[in-house]
């Protein structure tokens, strides 16, 4: 029933018993995974997850905080990456100004190199934006002026106004089990107001373990227990909103259709 359309198969959590979360997975009704990398050595280990089951994909990215370290990753070496069957969309990147793990500068100019690597290739962007909303904002303005691109916003936290530009600029918003929270109050009266054709649901595992599961190390199974939320939330039935974000899933990342 339902597609996970940002998890971390590889990250400590997931990856010892990999196999299991699996089948875990298949048993809660998820039909499908989009495993994330987020530095480039786990490029490979990534691609090989992926080529493990029909319905695992990958992506390729270098995740904000991670920026310093990876100034020589390009738009054409993201390209050349991307050309991998498996690997369906650019990312995670974005700007991470909560942490400040990297320069903020190198991020914008990591953002941008992403965004150019997603017009050229016509694959999804996976944006992260942490406490830079003005700035992801603004670049992602700048770069659709330049030509336009497919994103999603993945794991979902920041305001209405912010979800009214990415919705504006075409872009779709992806859910993560911290609209379960008590106190996400706020994200939960955005969440109900996101149009029915551009929803995502997702994980973030092996973190933000949605409730009732908080305190655990989060996993792809757990993408069911957001989706009955959201859907309680915007008043439909679990079936139509397992059936509306994968098709949503699909039509976005459209390469894993093929």
């Amino acid at each position: 029933m339902f597609i996970d359309s940002h998890c971390h198969l590889n990250y400590k959590g997931l990856i010892e018993d990999q196999d299991a979360v699996l089948a875990r997975a298949a048993a809660a009704g998820v039909s499908g995974m989009l495993n994330i990398s987020t530095r480039r050595r786990e490029w490979d280990a990534i691609i090989a997850t992926a080529q493990k089951a029909p319905n695992i994909w990958a992506t390729i990215g270098i995740h904000p905080h991670e920026a310093d370290d990876h100034a020589d990753v390009d738009t054409a070496l993201l390209v050349n990456a991307a050309a991998h069957p498996k690997v369906i969309g650019i990312g995670e990147t974005g700007l991470d100004y909560y942490y400040d793990h990297s320069d903020r500068d190198q991020q914008r100019t990591s953002f941008r190199a992403h965004i150019a690597a997603a017009r050229e290739t016509g694959l999804p962007l996976i944006v992260h934006t942490r406490d830079a909303e003005e700035d992801t904002a603004q670049i992602l303005q700048e770069e659709m002026g330049k030509g336009a691109f497919p994103g999603v916003i993945h794991c979902f936290t920041a305001s209405q106004e912010f979800a009214d530009i990415a919705l504006n600029l075409g872009l779709f918003i992806s859910i993560s089990g911290i609209v379960t929270f008590k106190n996400a109050a706020d994200l939960q009266a955005t969440a109900a107001t996101i149009p029915a054709d551009r929803l995502l649901i997702e994980t973030d595992s092996p973190f933000l373990a949605p409730v009732p599961h908080r305190g655990k190390s989060c996993e792809p199974a757990f993408v069911a227990d957001t989706a009955q939320f959201l859907a309680t939330l915007r008043g439909i039935s679990i079936e139509d909103l397992a059936q509306q974000t994968r098709d949503n899933f699909f039509r976005l990342f459209s390469k894993a259709a093929n």
